[in-house]
């Protein structure tokens, strides 16, 4: 038997069917605007969001005994007494927290291009969306973006034993789906966690959502395809299944 074709493509969330980046950006921008009218703050305000998102970004790992509102209104807090000095101010900590989380969750949208895609996708292969992070992070932005109609299934990896590049958590999908590594594709902006675990686990392709021209390091893994926007996947699968024709 040669080579079969895609029967289930694996989806990243953040940044490769919703604009988390830019959300986020909405977020620390209504947060500045809070800080300068409401608290007079000046220049200070976004030297405590950016000291914020310096955090945010070294967030990796968190035991799941942690609880994501009081980690990220404790850097609010910190960030503020950082560049305020005084007293701790958890309730002003708390104020800008939601305000940024309220604010980047109405952001969360799936484009109707996208959705248009997702559904045409799922008459022929079967869909699956796979994200890292925090449960109640997660779960909070697929419900903000009303993703769930067009999935199979959805697997986040904070509700698992392991995340993305693991292949376990690639193989726990696969057996969700019920096919075999060799029939799926992944698709995802980060090289190191959704392309490296596609190679990790033996999927059949991965596919680098690559929007911003970024050159990977030369130790980076390799996708074997990259795209500039999740709206050139259709053309990539369709390329895909043409080479198992001709093998055939």
């Amino acid at each position: 038997m040669g080579p079969s074709r895609v029967r289930a493509v694996f989806f990243d969330l953040d940044n490769t069917l919703i604009d988390t980046a830019a959300a986020s950006r909405s977020a620390t921008l209504e947060v500045i605007k809070l800080l300068q009218s409401k608290y007079h703050y000046k220049e200070e305000a976004k030297i405590i969001c950016d000291k914020v998102e310096v955090r945010l970004s070294k967030e990796c790992f968190y035991p799941s005994n942690t609880c994501i509102t009081d980690l990220r209104t404790s850097y609010w807090e910190d960030a503020i007494q950082e560049t305020k000095g005084g007293a701790a101010n958890r309730k002003l900590a708390e104020e800008c927290y939601f305000l940024w989380k309220a604010t980047r969750l109405q952001h969360m949208t799936l484009a109707e291009g996208v959705k248009a895609m997702l559904a045409e996708l799922r008459k022929e292969v079967h869909l699956l969306l796979l994200t890292n992070g925090d449960r109640q992070t997660q779960r909070e932005k697929i419900e903000a973006c009303a993703c769930q109609p067009y999935f199979d299934a959805i697997v986040v990896g904070g509700e698992q034993k392991e995340e993305k590049p693991s292949p376990s958590i690639f193989y726990y999908c696969c057996d969700l789906l019920g096919v075999q590594p060799g029939d799926c594709v992944m698709v995802g902006d980060t090289l190191e966690t959704d392309i490296q675990g596609g190679l990790n686990a033996g999927l059949k392709a991965t596919v680098w959502i690559n929007k911003n021209r970024i050159v990977p390091q030369k130790s980076s893994p390799v996708p074997h395809y990259i795209i500039s926007s999740v709206l050139d996947l259709p053309a990539v699968l369709q390329s895909i299944d043409c080479k198992v024709s001709i093998s055939d």
